[in-house]
Formats: structure tokens, C-alpha cells, sequence
């Protein structure tokens, strides 16, 4: 069976003046007439003759007819890849996915405004008329096989925000993994490329991520932060560390606690006054 979106071994069966014709092995050796498919002329290695195995990738044509090509595209079927925005049109984008004809991607599988000339990681799927097309919605294709460990680093792309689970991932734009909510700090957004470490593997193989080092590396880089915002603004903060986790969060990107704690740390150094309005620089 010649399956769309995919690489495969098809034998040829017949030699034309434009190419030759390809059929799946075991149906050929049967010699049943079966599902036969073109391989342009100009895509037929040199010395190839009928009998002859094939790798080729079959996809479809600028008229939707079957067809299949030597080269190897940068996306495959169920697989996710970083492509190229080649233009935009009246039914959605259209990617540089390696092949002659770009790759669709409708605007109903965009998960926000694309612009020509940027990449985006998307995934393959056969739409409901049995074409290939493109989906920013990568999450059912990322794969949770990673041999990364607890406490690794890694660098993923931010894909997809949600209010209620936190910024969603793809490590090295194939791992599955998830920023909780509650570890989300200053601005992300989709598109961005972040660097965090791994908290923790969950029993299906995804990653939970952290952007926050271990809570004793953290405070020091905290205290540091603390320290460099009372330089910026003359010594003093209008705030101290009994006002609300927004305001906190707002103006120093640390959670309350992890605020206190490096606050805490400063003061016990004497670096810093805190008294009932602001904190100072000694």
C-alpha cells in the first residue's frame, strides 16, 4: 500500500518517456495492477530500470494527483519541524517544507498571525480531503521519549500559554514538555526560546520544566537582582517584601517567597535596610 507523507520502498514498474511508474513491492511481485505512482523524469537516478527498488516520499502535486520524489523533505508525517514562511495567502500560509510545491498551513491550524519570511515549528497531518497539510498545533505530535533527566538543562520553544497549565515546550522542537504556571516568571511568549532545567519526568515520558535554578543557586542570583534594580533606581525600592506577590512579581519577576528569601539573605549581609515603605542600599 503507497502511504502519503511517508518515505517508503515502491519498485518500479514501468518506464515512460516522462519518468517511470512505482508500485508497492508486494503487489508487483504478484503482478497485480495495484496502485501505481509517478516519479518525474527528472527525479530518476541515472541506470534505474524496471524491477529496481526506490526510496522515494510520496506526496501530492499542484493537481492533487499522487506523486513521489527522491528528495527527502524537512517534515514527515506525525513528525514536528522548524519551517520557513514562504508566503501568505487568502486560505492560510504556505511553507518551505523542501519540495517543489509549498506546504499549506490553513489558518484555522495557526495558533497565531503568521508573516512571510519567519519560521515556525509545525507538524504534518492528512486533512479530511486526503492532502497533506501543516498544524502549529504540535502537542499530539511531540514525542515523550527523550533521554533527558531530572535536573538536565535544555532549550525548547515556547508553542502554546495557557492561564490554567503555564507555557507548553518543545525541547529541541520535538520533546513534549510543560513550564507550570507557577513557575512562570517575567514575559513568554509563543514563539520564544527558552532555556530551563528539568524538574521533573513524568511517569508518560513528558518534562516538567523549571527557568528557575535550585532554590540555594536561585536565591544568590535573586540577591543579585535585587541589588542591580536598587542601583537603577538611585538605592531605594518603593516596595518591601510585604506588599502583594503581583507587585512583587511585576517589578522583579520572583514569586513573594523567593523575593523574601533573597531580601531576607541581603539584610542578614547588611546591604540592605528594609522598613515599612521601601527597602534602601547601605
Amino acid at each position: 500500500m503507497i502511504r502519503l507523507g511517508e518515505k517508503q520502498v515502491l519498485q518500479i514498474v514501468k518506464e515512460v518517456e516522462f519518468g517511470v511508474y512505482l508500485a508497492d513491492t508486494a503487489v508487483s511481485a504478484v503482478k497485480e495492477a495495484g496502485e501505481r505512482i509517478l516519479l518525474p523524469k527528472k527525479q530518476v537516478p541515472e541506470g534505474k530500470k524496471t524491477g529496481d527498488d526506490m526510496e522515494v516520499f510520496v506526496y501530492r502535486d499542484s493537481k492533487d494527483r499522487l506523486i513521489a520524489t527522491t528528495s527527502t523533505p524537512k517534515l514527515m508525517l506525525g513528525t514536528t519541524a522548524l519551517l520557513r514562511v514562504a508566503q501568505t495567502g487568502k486560505i492560510g500560509a504556505f511553507l518551505d517544507w523542501g519540495l517543489e510545491k509549498d506546504l499549506l498551513l490553513p489558518f484555522k491550524q495557526q495558533t497565531r498571525s503568521v508573516r512571510e519570511g519567519e519560521t515556525v515549528l509545525a507538524a504534518l497531518y492528512v486533512d479530511k480531503s486526503g492532502r497533506l497539510c501543516a498544524t502549529m498545533n504540535v502537542y499530539p505530535y511531540l514525542r515523550t521519549d527523550s533521554t533527558y533527566q531530572k535536573d538536565d538543562k535544555v532549550t525548547g520553544r515556547v508553542y502554546e500559554i495557557s492561564d490554567k497549565f503555564g507555557a507548553f515546550v518543545a525541547v529541541d522542537n520535538i520533546f513534549s514538555a510543560l513550564i507550570p504556571r507557577k513557575e512562570l516568571y517575567g514575559k513568554i511568549q509563543v514563539g520564544d526560546i527558552t532555556s530551563a532545567r528539568v524538574s521533573e519526568v513524568k511517569e508518560d515520558g513528558k518534562l516538567s520544566l523549571s527557568i528557575r535554578e535550585k532554590s540555594y543557586i536561585q536565591m544568590g542570583k535573586d540577591a543579585e537582582e535585587i541589588l542591580r534594580l536598587l542601583e537603577c533606581n538611585g538605592g531605594v525600592l518603593p516596595f518591601n517584601d510585604r506588599v502583594s506577590p503581583e507587585i512583587i512579581r511585576q517589578e522583579t519577576g520572583m514569586s513573594k517567597n523567593e523575593f523574601k528569601r533573597a531580601a531576607g539573605n541581603l539584610l542578614k549581609a547588611g546591604k540592605i535596610i528594609i522598613n515599612e515603605t521601601a527597602i534602601l542600599k547601605k
